[in-house]
């Protein structure tokens, strides 16, 4: 049936692959298929750009608003200085970005109107099942306007940003150009497309498996899983149970992970079976990890570009075989082409391939420095040589912490933070470990930014972490915004509190069955000692006045 599909539409667009490597032609268009929608149709296209948009929708304010943590407008302004206060092709090739055209009076309108834009068409696209190249590039160029303005809050660190850029990017020529049909019978996915996709999972896994070999004694010595479900960024109920697990367990787990991600990426160039073969194992691979850990759409996002390792007789069996449904219509193409039914040759089909081909150069051409980087035995890790972030070089876990630390925020109404008598009260955070009582939360694949670089802040210091001492201040003023961020505020109802510090603890997990677990306790905490000082608001003045921040405006009730 494939052969007879491309005598017809060979001379029409694209190149089709190898006999070895069917073409998708089940995953060439979103198709919305009952029970089927992810996994037959690139996710990217119609979930996880709906999750990174909703993310983006609730948090941004929050985080680079006009008073968020980390302004926008104050990157800008510092990146448009950089060039001697122009807006011209330097600052947008060093931050490509639609904010450069917009108004900056009123960035939290800004940053909603390109979240709900972004929403809106990958909603569409989502209840429709039907996109194209014009619908798709909107997505991927309002996303990156987001990431290239997000600061830390999009840092390199979030591999899924990059990630989900470079996908999207791709599967931008894997749509029609104008039309919306689900079965577009124009548009056959190119081979260039088609390794676009198998070169993005070769370099995200390889990457995977050369940083953990390169980067952690422990991934040599079979250990690192005895540490990794505790001390992952936000672990999940499943991994409190899973670290417990026996030591050959966890010797068994590091050796599959290095099975997975340094030998099997090579199964993509061994033929067709073998091809099939990488694409079910990532896949299993990514729902173990989905299963066991926080890792925001990241694990989602990795199973698309795995799905370019089946082909039209690989996936036909997902679909439903009743009339007028997709596989009904393939099958009346297909018997149209038996029939000898050959189209017209159109010329935009010749401009499609020309299309192909230039992706092709340049996605080899961006792929140069993302070999040597993979080559390099200083290796980095999730970094994008380029900020349209088209061809980026990924990795995961280069190093693996032993133990677990936590920034824990506390306030006091007290009106001396060194009484002895003084009662200091937790903030809780959405998902992270705080309040040892709480059960680990199950949030994949919502990603809460802040809790993330909490995680990140436990490793460093507050210098190098100015923005939480911006956050300390909005908890001091009793910010709305910066509490939107938070689970629980041990303030609500009453005036914020006077002074606002930071503790470092040290977490571990309560052993099941023993005595903390008995009481109730998933985590059992000890002080190390403090993060940063207590801070009152008055104090902070000169602090927020030298970075340009807004200073919070107290709340009524605040003395």
């Amino acid at each position: 049936m494939q052969r007879a599909y491309r005598q017809k539409h060979a001379p029409r667009c694209g190149l089709w692959p190898s006999p070895a490597s069917e073409p998708l032609f089940l995953l060439m268009s979103p198709i919305r298929t009952a029970g089927s929608l992810f996994l037959l149709t690139p996710p990217e296209l119609v979930c996880l750009p709906v999750v990174a948009f909703l993310v983006a929708f609730h948090q941004n304010k929050a985080l680079i608003g006009d008073r968020g943590l980390l302004p926008c407008k104050l990157y800008l302004r510092s990146v448009q200085n950089y060039f001697q206060g122009r807006i011209g092709w330097d600052a947008w090739s060093y931050a490509p970005t639609v904010m450069w055209l917009l108004d900056w009076s009123d960035m939290n309108f800004n940053l909603d109107l390109l979240a709900l834009l972004g929403l809106g068409l990958s909603s569409f696209v989502l209840v429709t099942g039907c996109a194209n190249m014009v619908l798709m590039a909107a997505l991927w160029a309002l996303y990156l306007s987001l990431v290239n303005v997000g600061q830390v809050c999009h840092c390199h660190y979030l591999r899924w940003e990059s990630q989900l850029l470079e996908t999207g990017f791709l599967g931008i020529f894997l749509c029609p150009l104008w039309t919306l049909s689900r079965l577009p019978k124009h548009t056959p996915t190119s081979q260039v497309i088609l390794w676009g996709f198998r070169w993005l999972i070769f370099r995200i896994m390889l990457g995977a498996g050369l940083i953990k070999i390169r980067g952690d004694k422990c991934w040599l010595d079979l250990t690192c899983m005895d540490f990794h479900y505790e001390t992952q960024p936000v672990p999940n109920p499943l991994a409190y149970f899973l670290h417990r697990s026996p030591w050959w367990f966890h010797r068994f787990e590091t050796l599959s992970n290095h099975f997975i991600e340094l030998l099997v990426p090579f199964f993509l160039f061994l033929g067709r079976r073998m091809c099939i073969l990488h694409g079910v194992l990532q896949i299993l691979f990514q729902v173990i990890l989905i299963i066991s850990g926080n890792l925001s759409f990241l694990n989602w996002l990795t199973i698309v570009p795995s799905l370019a390792c089946f082909d039209d007789a690989a996936l036909g069996f997902l679909f439903p075989s009743g009339a007028q449904g997709l596989k009904d219509r393939v099958l009346k193409l297909q018997n149209e082409e038996a029939q000898g039914i050959q189209p017209r040759l159109r010329y935009g089909c010749l401009v499609r391939r020309l299309v192909n081909l230039a992706l092709g150069v340049l996605v080899a051409w961006l792929s140069v420095p993302v070999v040597l980087n993979l080559l390099s035995s200083r290796q980095i890790m999730n970094t994008s040589f380029s900020p349209l972030r088209i061809v980026n070089t990924y990795g995961a876990f280069g190093s693996i912490t032993k133990e677990r630390t936590e920034v824990i925020l506390q306030g006091t109404a007290s009106p001396n933070a060194s009484a002895p008598d003084v009662v200091w009260e937790d903030y809780e955070f959405k998902c992270k470990p705080g309040d040892p009582w709480r059960r680990p939360c199950l949030i994949s694949p919502y990603h809460y930014r802040l809790d993330w670089l909490m995680w990140f802040a436990a490793f460093q210091t507050y210098e190098q972490n100015e923005w939480i001492i911006h956050l300390a201040g909005k908890l001091l003023a009793g910010d709305a915004e910066a509490l939107s961020l938070l689970a629980l505020n041990p303030f609500e109802g009453r005036a914020p509190p006077r002074w606002v510090r930071g503790e470092h603890y040290r977490y571990r997990f309560s052993l099941p069955g023993g005595q903390h677990s008995a009481q109730g306790k998933w985590w059992i905490r000890k002080r190390i000692g403090p993060y940063f000082p207590p801070l009152c608001l008055d104090g902070l003045k000169d602090y927020f006045s030298a970075r340009e921040w807004p200073l919070p405006e107290p709340h009524p009730g605040t003395a």
